[in-house]
């Protein structure tokens, strides 16, 4: 068959005879053809729906906006109860170096930087209660623990010499009363042998020291002096019945975590406002930053507010620039330049003026918060102040890469990676030259300490997870996206060439392959019959085999027993001579042939 056909295997082709199932098999190719461009044009209208699903609703957001959304257990909302960073406090205290040649008027003030004290604080927001609006309710905690090891040297046994801020206060507020009133207070002080500037302890200073003063002021006037020491940072950090409403970002997932009250209220009650205007300029503390979270989604241009209950208010904040840290991009935001105006620059600022007196630029009056003493919040060595403030003072060396507040805050996010917030407490005394031992201090503004909340950088498990939420991520979706797009346009066209452009064989050339194969059916319908037949056609042969070897077998008995004679004469006939054997020799051939 082959032979026959390979002549016209150029139009035939091989096919196997022996194959009742060539045509099935031709059947099952074209089936399997046919669904596989079924699957790739599926997949391929697949690929360009979900890329196209994706590039409309843009997931990565809708994810992240989820995630922004505080809610019980929820990720984002764990970070901002419990934020678990490195956060701490560092205390430079103001220790006086010229105290007696000052007292006698003989110098200027003249003050030396002593620290840094390190504590680390353990800010979490305590008892959270979700409300029905939107909102949570929380108590803000800010516990302090000593790290001398970060306090270079420093202990908190240091012996200093620091302003009595009791004496100073009581001095203050006295001096307005009547002269009755003021006689009695400096018989007070002149019995108690009170001194402006004593020695004591750099922990006495910060966190309390006893002062016959304000054991006086705790036994007779319990609901101004609730305390029994003195202490400036003990004081600051005095959270005790606060508590913080924060939004939840139910409504705008872009304000989760920004304070919507404090204390029960968008505003400060100890700023003046304007009657029915709601919150001003000094008072609003709504939609500012505890610190702990920004807004998400931050725009180049946005102001953003930060709220500190020792700064006594909330202070806007502009981007400077951009920066790098723990692996992430950062906005990188300071405090406005007039945010420590009082209406000198910008009359907004006017309310910042206690009781119409308005501080040197540079200052703001935080008497209020401070249970009536007169208590200024500025920058580190007067930066930014008034350069009568800071010359009436020897020491100050304002610089503003140490001094400034810096926030640098990852703008989709809104978590800032980098934080350094400083402050200068200061006494701002009026004219208090009529009181005993304070005369020198009259109309001064006199350096307390300074402090530095701040933060390094993230801990290394909270930047390997913004790291992927922030940059990993996005990136992969914006693959996946065109990747879908490309890849399913890709399929889609290559199943539609092979649906529309595959030739097919001509009819022509069918039906020559068909009658090829009718041919060689037929034989094949032989060749079957032939094999039915094979084992009566083995039966004879067998028979014919074995009458051949039987007759065979006795042909070769006869040879063997003439040759067997020739090979052994016998001795008695030996002696015929010559004659005999030639007769033998005879007989021997023609029983052979």
């Amino acid at each position: 068959i082959r032979d026959f056909n390979e002549p016209f295997s150029y139009r035939y082709g091989i096919v196997d005879p022996h194959d009742d199932d060539d045509d099935d098999d031709d059947d099952d190719d074209e089936v399997c053809a046919k669904r596989c461009v079924l699957i790739l044009l599926i997949v391929g209208l697949l690929g360009i729906s979900t890329g196209t699903i994706m590039l409309f609703t843009d997931p990565y957001n809708t994810l992240f906006r989820y995630k922004a959304t505080f809610g019980e257990g929820g990720e984002m909302f764990n970070l901002w109860e419990k934020p678990p960073i490195e956060l701490y406090l560092r205390v430079w205290l103001w220790n006086v170096t010229n105290r007696e040649e000052f007292l006698a008027g003989k110098e200027k003030l003249r003050v030396q930087e002593v620290g840094p004290y390190t504590y680390r604080e353990n800010f979490t927001h305590e008892k959270v209660r979700f409300n029905e609006n939107g909102t949570m309710t929380s108590i803000p905690t800010h516990p302090l623990t000593w790290v001398p090891e970060l306090s270079e040297g420093r202990s908190e046994n240091d012996t200093l010499i620091l302003p009595n801020i009791a004496l100073l206060s009581f001095a203050n507020v006295m001096a307005d009363a009547s002269i009755f009133t003021r006689m009695g207070v400096n018989i007070l002080v002149r019995q108690t042998d009170s001194q402006p500037l004593v020695e004591m302890t750099a922990r006495e200073f910060m966190f309390g020291y006893e002062s016959p003063l304000v054991t006086l002021g705790n036994k007779f006037m319990p609901s101004w002096i609730m305390f029994e020491k003195l202490g400036l940072i003990d004081r600051m950090y005095d959270f005790e019945g606060d508590y913080e409403t924060d939004f939840t970002g139910e409504t705008d997932a872009r304000l989760s975590g920004l304070i919507d009250k404090y204390n029960g209220f968008p505003y400060l009650p100890h700023w003046r406002r304007e009657e029915g205007d709601g919150p001003t300029t000094c008072s609003n503390v709504q939609m500012a930053s505890d610190g702990t979270k920004f807004p998400s989604y931050i725009q180049p241009n946005q102001t953003l507010s930060f709220f500190r209950k020792s700064m006594c208010r909330s202070m806007k904040m502009v981007k400077v620039g951009e920066a790098f840290n723990s692996g992430l991009n950062g906005y990188l935001y300071n405090f406005v330049d007039d945010a420590l105006d009082n209406g000198k620059v910008n009359k907004d600022n006017k309310c910042f003026c206690r009781n119409g007196k308005c501080l040197p630029p540079g200052l703001i009056d935080v008497t209020d918060c401070y249970y009536g003493f007169p208590i200024a919040v500025g920058y580190p060595h007067m930066y930014l102040a008034d350069p009568s403030v800071r010359d009436a003072v020897e020491g100050f060396y304002p610089d503003p890469k140490k001094h400034r507040t810096e926030f640098l805050i990852e703008p989709v996010s809104g978590m800032p990676i980098k934080v350094a917030v400083r402050n200068q407490i200061n006494m701002a005394l009026g004219t208090i030259d009529h009181m005993a031992h304070v005369q020198q201090f009259s109309n001064m503004v006199l350096p307390l300490l300074w402090t530095e909340i701040g933060m390094s950088e993230l801990p290394p498990f909270m930047q390997t997870k913004f790291v992927m939420y922030m940059v990993v991520l996005p990136v992969v979706v914006q693959v996946l996206q065109w990747v879908s797009l490309v890849g399913g346009a890709a399929l889609a066209a290559v199943s539609l060439l092979a649906a529309f452009c595959n030739p097919c064989a001509p009819p022509d050339d069918v039906e020559t392959r068909r009658s090829s194969r009718a041919w060689l059916q037929q034989d094949a319908d032989v060749n079957k019959a032939v094999r039915k037949q094979l084992p009566e056609l083995l039966i004879v042969e067998a028979e014919r085999q074995a009458a051949h070897a039987l007759k065979h077998g006795m042909a070769r008995e006869r040879e063997m027993q003439v040759y067997r004679s020739l090979l052994a004469p016998d001795d008695a006939n030996d002696v015929s001579g010559s004659s005999t054997a030639s007769s033998r020799r005879t007989s021997f051939e023609q029983a052979y042939c």
